[in-house]
């Protein structure tokens, strides 16, 4: 199967149309562990409408050289899915997302990796999910306090990158902005152990401080943190990075045969 930025399938999630991308190891017909990676809240020059362009390209190759069934898709609001951003929207999302590969694949797992809010919430989600047995966390956030407290300017700046776009929306701010306390990742992570995690970040991420990946690691008590160095915000294009989660995945893979 060949990567297609635009996707190759959808699922639902509250009623609204997500795009997917599923990518199984050519030959297999037995189970295999389910991998879904996240990405994170647009950051601009990269507006929503291009948020996980290049995701299908690692699904792809941890399908392929890891025998993984492997999946992404863009959360409401970004990409070609339907929606206007929510903390509570994205977090059914990522719910209907497992539900939909264990629907298509029959994984004998989950794992779910993230992307910055994507990590955060994959936190959240697998700490309430026991078929999640391990998440890896690139530059993720350990809470959304400062989302919190200026809600307003993150609404402005979400219509801005097109991951609001319906007029009038959100119905009630007050409701849109309590979901950025009712989600803790750090008080996730605690719960989510002893399940494995993995916590990477750049020295360098100019957006989230590497203080949240130690927050993240020490609050789990027996995760993998490792902090490159030089890297940024984009550990997605770091091939120091994307090595290391190829390794942590293969020893996952291992684990459970």
């Amino acid at each position: 199967m060949s990567s297609d930025p635009t996707m190759n399938s959808e699922f639902t999630s509250g009623g609204l149309k997500l795009r997917s991308y599923v990518a199984t190891p050519p030959g297999r017909h037995d189970s295999l562990p389910g991998l879904i990676l996240c990405h994170g809240f647009p950051v601009g020059p990269l507006d929503a409408r291009l948020s996980a362009g290049t995701f299908p390209q690692l699904i792809d190759r941890i399908a392929h050289e890891l025998q993984w069934s492997a999946m992404t898709f863009t959360f409401r609001g970004c990409g070609q899915s339907e929606g206007d951003f929510s903390l509570q929207g994205w977090v059914d999302d990522l719910r209907a997302a497992i539900d939909h590969l264990i629907a298509t694949t029959s994984p004998n797992g989950i794992w779910l990796v993230g992307t910055h809010t994507g990590g955060s919430l994959a936190t959240c989600v697998g700490a309430g999910d026991r078929r999640v047995r391990g998440v890896a966390l690139l530059g993720a956030r350990a809470d959304f306090d400062d989302w919190a407290n200026q809600p307003r300017r993150l609404l402005e700046y979400a219509r801005e990158l097109g991951a609001v776009r319906t007029r009038g929306f959100p119905a009630n701010l007050d409701e849109w902005s309590r979901e950025f306390h009712r989600f803790r990742p750090a008080e996730a992570a605690q719960r989510f152990a002893p399940r494995p995690m993995l916590v990477l970040h750049g020295d360098d991420d100019e957006s989230v401080p590497v203080s949240d990946a130690r927050r993240l690691a020490q609050a789990h008590g027996s995760a993998e943190l490792r902090i490159i160095g030089g890297a940024g915000h984009r550990l997605r294009h770091d091939p120091r990075a994307v090595s290391i989660l190829l390794g942590w995945l293969e020893r996952q893979q291992s684990a459970v045969r």
